[in-house]
């Protein structure tokens, strides 16, 4: 923990430190782009937003508050920009966080990749055991988890309890598996790729969002249920948030006001 002396200069390197002990940027996918992408790590710091998604509406919001940095999940800036213009929505937010001289930095398949993180949480909302990385690619690091149900549930039985955990209110799943349900893998965000890996690790069930319409074509006892990208990985908001609280008393750090800012509507 940093100390707390209250008329500590805090500056961005401070934050992104803290963040990236958490979640090494070196864990990253090497198609993402977590890290800092507007402001110095120089720059002086106070006060911190944080959000799932760097919207122009958050900049505005951070502005409002007095926050010199957001801290997102999702990078602003995915790949490589043509233009800038407030007419994109991109560029809004790039042209509004410029002005403001607010520093933007986020945390996503770094935060991702860490057992603490978004999988990690998606787990322990369950309340599984064992968990362990699902798809390893270092030592205790990853994509996704896997881990053992409290107790074995009938297919029924899983997606109440997913949908009474994750606050659902519909849920897309595969045809039910007929035998009972012991083993569950799951990952946030966009995880049909390891739809096979969650196989091959002997889960019955796997729980992620976006996946294709093909992957419901399921075979005998195993079953997919996709709750949704933002759904499944909205609680990392919380995690980063406690993460910078702890490390920066002396903060005003917040979450954003409009949390359920899930750009999918459900009717």
């Amino acid at each position: 923990m940093i100390s707390p002396e209250v008329d500590m200069d805090y500056k961005v390197k401070d934050v992104t430190k803290v963040m990236e002990d958490f979640a090494p940027l070196s864990l990253q996918e090497k198609w993402d782009n977590s890290g800092l992408c507007i402001g110095s790590p120089e720059d002086s710091v106070s006060s911190v937003l944080l959000g799932l998604d760097c919207t122009p509406e958050l900049v505005d919001e951070a502005v409002e508050c007095g926050a010199d940095m957001i801290v997102t999940h999702h990078p602003l800036i995915f790949s490589g920009l043509k233009k800038i213009s407030e007419d994109d929505m991109v560029g809004s937010a790039v042209v509004k966080a410029i002005k403001a001289g607010i520093s933007i930095y986020s945390a996503h398949t770094s935060a991702d990749k860490v057992l603490a993180g978004v999988s990690g949480a998606m787990a322990a909302r369950l309340g599984l055991t064992d968990v362990r990385i699902l798809d390893e690619d270092g030592e205790g690091t990853g994509l996704g988890v896997v881990g053992e149900l409290p107790e074995p549930l009938t297919a029924a039985q899983a997606v109440e309890l997913v949908k009474e955990r994750f606050s659902l209110k519909v849920v897309k799943a595969s045809r039910p598996v007929d035998g009972l349900i012991s083993r569950v893998a799951m990952c946030g965000g966009s995880g049909g790729s390891l739809i096979g890996t969650a196989r091959a690790a002997g889960a019955q069930l796997y729980i992620s969002g976006d996946i294709s319409y093909h992957n419901f074509f399921t075979p005998e006892g195993f079953m997919l249920m996709d709750i949704g990208h933002y759904e499944s990985e909205i609680e990392i908001v919380d995690i980063l948030f406690s993460l910078i609280k702890k490390n920066f008393p002396t903060f005003a750090v917040r979450i954003t006001r409009n949390k359920q800012s899930n750009p999918i509507f459900y009717y």
